[in-house]
């Protein structure tokens, strides 16, 4: 592939805390008390339009309340059950920018929690609670709704997962391209996720793996999204592997959806170098069109552990850094990242130690 230029985001969802040490989410902590704290943070008029703010307007700001919405018969919205803050970064022209406008926004968060009985912290699994249940059941016009895509139909799963979306923009790659580096990503994924590794427990305890997101989420929902004009092709696939662009700035956007939670930004920065570097790379054969939901369960549990997972995160490490010559950024970053690769080394298995030893995590208490 020849010299591309792309442009970068970050969207990382916040899981809480509260200060009695539980862990927050819609059955303890409602709507407006997290509004409450977006509402204390600014609203930046440059954020767009680069952002989406959304139908109902929740999506107002850089940070915004991350939920489950309910309607009434005519579509009127009633409520929003919450599961945490979101926050997301404009589009970056390089990597470097869009982590340093995360690390910054997180502060922002953090701040703003100060005062409230509520704290930041990272996990891709609610810990304590599995399964979100629909309650009261959907009415008519609510099924309706829900039906309108596969992501639409399976939203409920994304209640107890917490996960980023990293995007790469290249307004110079075709329909066609994207579609196919969509493909690559999405045949690649289970070999690329266990680097970020962070939902080790399951309903209150240690589950046995390290990735309860990936056992529970990719293949019901998508590996990988790019977003197409709205007089391309779209690919018919559930889940989906393109959606019509919502807005002209997400032409051309390659929406890498897979990775768990990371707890510092910085290896958010080592998985865009090491997305770039795949797409950009001409070698690597594989491809689907949606994500192989068996492979994801069976790597969701030892991760680089498992030797021949290990070897195939390598084989695509040293994809990238071919592919990534003349890109110094990138390769510095990728080294970092080639380092936890050595190691074996995800953030689910710092998790572990720490409740191993004593150490509540994300509200659970050993």
């Amino acid at each position: 592939m020849p010299v591309r230029a792309f442009r970068y985001g970050i969207e990382h969802e916040c899981a809480l805390v509260l200060a009695d040490g539980g862990f927050a989410d819609h059955t303890n902590t409602g709507f407006e008390e997290l509004q409450s704290v977006v509402d204390a943070l600014p609203l930046d008029p440059q954020d767009y339009p680069d952002l989406r703010v959304g139908d109902q307007g929740i999506k107002r700001k850089r940070w915004y309340v991350e939920g489950y919405e309910r309607f009434d018969d005519h579509g009127g919205l009633t409520r929003c059950d919450p599961k945490g803050i979101e926050v997301r970064t404009r589009i970056h022209d390089s990597v470097a920018a869009a982590v340093d406008a995360l690390r910054a926004d997180l502060r922002r968060l953090d701040a703003a929690l100060a005062g409230t009985r509520m704290r930041t912290t990272t996990i891709s699994f609610n810990p304590v609670r599995s399964e979100y249940r629909i309650a009261p059941p959907l009415n008519a016009w609510e099924q309706t709704h829900r039906q309108g895509s596969p992501e639409e139909r399976t939203a409920q799963v994304h209640m107890s997962t917490y996960g980023p979306d990293l995007n790469l923009s290249c307004a110079d790659l075709g329909a066609a391209a994207l579609v196919d580096v969509g493909r690559k990503l999405t045949h690649y994924s289970p070999w690329l996720v266990p680097l970020s590794f962070s939902s080790p427990f399951r309903d209150g305890a240690p589950w046995g793996g390290l990735s309860a997101r990936t056992a529970v989420r990719t293949g019901v929902r998508p590996a990988a999204l790019v977003f197409l004009g709205e007089d391309d092709e779209q690919v018919d696939a559930d889940p989906s592997l393109t959606q019509v662009a919502r807005l002209p700035a997400e032409v051309g956007r390659i929406e890498f959806k897979a990775f768990d939670s990371c707890p510092d930004p910085e290896l958010y920065g080592e998985l865009l170098s090491l997305l770039t570097g795949v797409v950009l790379d001409e070698t690597l054969p594989g491809r689907r069109t949606t994500p192989d939901a068996a492979l994801h369960r069976h790597v969701a549990g030892p991760g680089l552990a498992d030797d021949a997972v290990h070897a195939g995160t390598g084989e695509l490490i040293d994809a990238a850094k071919r592919a990534l010559a003349g890109r110094p950024d990138d390769l510095a970053r990728l080294e970092r990242l080639r380092g936890r690769w050595e190691r074996r080394e995800s953030p689910a298995d710092a998790m572990l130690a720490a409740y191993r030893a004593g150490s509540p995590v994300a509200g659970l208490q050993p």
